[in-house]
Parts: structure tokens; C-alpha cells; sequence
């Protein structure tokens, strides 16, 4: 029965979690607080000690709504037997990750990532096992305003893989007014949200601009569209039916809907962390090494958002 404790819409006292949110950044965040405010019973596991601070203070706050309560944990131990996962860390934080899920998710448990870029899923299953290990992609957007507090970039899509311990998952988002789709291949699916990232997430990056300033940008505009083409040649090479036509107009029709959006990589330059460019552009050359297909763009673009000083200004 919900309660106010605090300022914070939550409960007292504390059953087995309903969903374990592995992460306390943006999407995280925004996840949580949406959950919560339903009624599931949200565990948040995370490293990030000020964000930790904030969650157990004021709970998770989506922008416009009440802070909603979550238990925030970061010792692995304090979730054993998890019946569900949701993974929205930061793609370079998933080996550590699935080190501690191996640790805290049941045996029957159903981990299911809605990361950005390539290999996630992988990298949960070598240690997971496949059986244990969801595939999902969501184009969703949020900005992280502080520590516990988000704000909404705007609604997408959830799409997940069909799997037998889906569920309870699929209810729990419906409850919570996510659009969602369930699909036997989300590979299409991964793919195109890929070519998105990879032609929009660098150049926001080293330019210093939200997505829409790339439009206004004969430069800027052409890279884009270079990046979104060489993505999709390789995407082709690897036999995978895009759910886009055509590539560059699909990133520019994103850019111009998310204009006000300030990039996921943006916002991990500017707050001087790693950022998940190995999984995105880096991804499309190895993948494009693998069958003989040039990207010499995503290969310099790569290269400079690893050479960024990480801080600065939009």
C-alpha cells in the first residue's frame, strides 16, 4: 500500500523485488520512476555513489511527476535470486555487470538488456547463459538533470525479443503506459537504432550541439549521412533486413524530431565519463571489417570521440 515517506511516493518496508533496474542513470531513472508510480517494486543496482545517495534520499524523479520510492543497492549480494532484470547501464559497464547478475539473479531469472550498440547481449550470456539473457531495443530518450532526477526526451518504443519468460515484463511496462512491441528478431530492430546512434551520438559529441544543430549544418548534415550510409552497408553485408528504407533520411527525420535532445554521448563527454562509441561506431568497423566492407567515416569519427577532451560546453 503506498505511502508518503518523505516527500517520496513509496512503501514501507521491503518484499523480493518485482524487477531489479541494473543502472541509475538517465534511462534508469526514468524506467524506475515510471514503474514505481504503477506499483511494481523497483530495485535499482548501480556503482554510482551520488546517484546511489539521491535514490535513497528522494527516490527516482521523472520531471513533471512525484518522486516515487526504489530500494538502491550496490553490492550484488543484496539482490540474490531476482526473478527479472532490466539492463540499462552503459554499454563498456556490462562485463562488470554481468559478473554481478550471475551473482543475484535467480537460476530461472531473465535478465533482458535495452542497451545501446553491439554485443551486450553477448557478453550477458557468456556468463549468463542464453537461456537467462533477453534481447531488446527501445528508442526512448532522457537526460539525467542530477542525481535521481530525469527528464523525458520524449516518448519511443520498446521492442522486445519473444521469449518464454517475457511476461511478466510485458505487463509491468504496459502497466506503466510504455509503447511496446514484441517481435521474433529484434536484430532489424538493434540495427537500425545502431545506424541512428552511430550517424547522430559522435558528431553531437564533437561538435558540442543538440541533435537538431546538425541539420543546420551542410557539413555536419553530409557526415551524418555518410555515417548512416556506411552503417547500413554493413548492416546489408551481414544479411540483416533493416526496418528503415532509407537510411539517411531516417537519421535526419530523428535528428529533427529529437532536436531539443541532447545525445547519450554528449551527455557522457561533458560529464567527463567513457562513452559507449567502441559499441557504436567501433561496432560498425569491426562488423564491417568482418566482411570486407570500408567505413573509413565511422572509422575517423571512432578515433575522434576517443581523442575528445571529455568536458566542455554545449
Amino acid at each position: 500500500m503506498a505511502d508518503a515517506v518523505g516527500g517520496i511516493t513509496g512503501r514501507k518496508g521491503h518484499m523480493k523485488p518485482d524487477l531489479l533496474i541494473v543502472g541509475t542513470g538517465a534511462l534508469a531513472t526514468l524506467f524506475a520512476a515510471r514503474l514505481s508510480a504503477v506499483g511494481v517494486d523497483v530495485t535499482m543496482l548501480g556503482s554510482w555513489q551520488a546517484g546511489l545517495a539521491a535514490l535513497r534520499k528522494t527516490g527516482a524523479y521523472l520531471e513533471g511527476g512525484e518522486s516515487q520510492w526504489v530500494r538502491a543497492i550496490d553490492n550484488s549480494a543484496d539482490c540474490q535470486r531476482a526473478k527479472l532484470a532490466l539492463v540499462l547501464v552503459k554499454s563498456w559497464q556490462t562485463e562488470r555487470i554481468a559478473a554481478q547478475l550471475r551473482d543475484c539473479l535467480a537460476a530461472d531469472g531473465l535478465a533482458v538488456t535495452l542497451q545501446n550498440g553491439l554485443g551486450n547481449d553477448s557478453i550477458l550470456s557468456n556468463v549468463l547463459g542464453q537461456l537467462r539473457v533477453g534481447r531488446g531495443v527501445t528508442t526512448i530518450g532522457a537526460t539525467l538533470l542530477a542525481p535521481g532526477v530525469v527528464r523525458s526526451g520524449g516518448e519511443g518504443v520498446i521492442t522486445l525479443e519473444a521469449q518464454v519468460h517475457l511476461t511478466e515484463l510485458e505487463a509491468m511496462l504496459r502497466s506503466a503506459k510504455f509503447e511496446l512491441s514484441v517481435v521474433e528478431d529484434v536484430e532489424p530492430e538493434v540495427w537500425g537504432k545502431l545506424i541512428v546512434n552511430a550517424a547522430i551520438n559522435p558528431l553531437t559529441a564533437i561538435l558540442r550541439v543538440k541533435n537538431g544543430e546538425l541539420l543546420n549544418n551542410l557539413s555536419a548534415r553530409a557526415l551524418m549521412g555518410q555515417l548512416a550510409h556506411e552503417a547500413a552497408q554493413v548492416a546489408g553485408a551481414h544479411a540483416v533486413l533493416l526496418p528503415i528504407l532509407d537510411p539517411e533520411q531516417a537519421v535526419e527525420e530523428v535528428a529533427r524530431r529529437t532536436a531539443s535532445n541532447i545525445s547519450s554521448m554528449l551527455q557522457d563527454v561533458l560529464r567527463g565519463t567513457p562513452t559507449e562509441v567502441d559499441a557504436i561506431n567501433g561496432a560498425i568497423v569491426r562488423m564491417g571489417e568482418r566482411v570486407g566492407v570500408a567505413v573509413p567515416v565511422n572509422r575517423t569519427l571512432w578515433s575522434l570521440v576517443k581523442a575528445l577532451p571529455v568536458r566542455g560546453k554545449i
